[in-house]
């Protein structure tokens, strides 16, 4: 019944956004093995439509990572998709402006950016699972294009952070 009290008081507030290009842009950040007893990192990312948030999710990730490119670069590819479908869906109801693509990542760690834009494998990112490297296809098709942030400004952040 709340949801329902919700929706009857809020049905007049709404998005709205001029006849301009929707910028869609998604910030990424992990903690490296954050808790200690499963060694498990914590992946978090936050989508922004012309500044305002519009997707945040974080969780922990089900594969231990050895080392931060690592949990990086996991948590990097899991965005990514997200955004990819947000595109979609907002071009699908044809009532607003296209995309400005590619739709920009930003993460805070050179070398998994560097690791999402190679093609090739190294002897560092072999044991990578491939299902991950949809980062790398998407880069190269031009759906998405990573960027760096500084640590500071990087939006994906506070979801690290407890609320008390």
């Amino acid at each position: 019944m709340t949801i329902l009290k919700y929706m009857r008081r809020t049905k007049d507030i709404f998005l709205v956004y001029d006849d301009g290009e929707l910028i869609l842009e998604g910030y990424s950040y992990a903690s490296f093995q954050l808790d200690d007893d499963d060694a498990k990192s914590q992946s978090r990312f936050v989508f922004k439509l012309n500044s305002g948030v519009v997707a945040w999710k974080s969780f922990k990730k089900d594969t231990t990572a050895d080392f931060t490119m690592k949990t990086e670069y996991i948590a990097a590819s899991e965005g990514p998709k997200e955004a990819v479908w947000m595109k979609n869906y907002i071009q699908e109801l044809g009532m607003v402006p296209n995309i400005v693509e590619p739709i920009v990542i930003f993460c805070d760690n050179n070398r998994a950016i560097a690791q999402a834009k190679e093609p090739i494998s190294h002897h560092r990112s072999r044991h990578i699972l491939r299902r991950y490297h949809l980062l790398r296809d998407m880069v190269g098709r031009g759906d998405v294009r990573m960027d760096r942030v500084n640590s500071a400004k990087n939006t994906a952040d506070p979801l690290t952070k407890p609320v008390s």
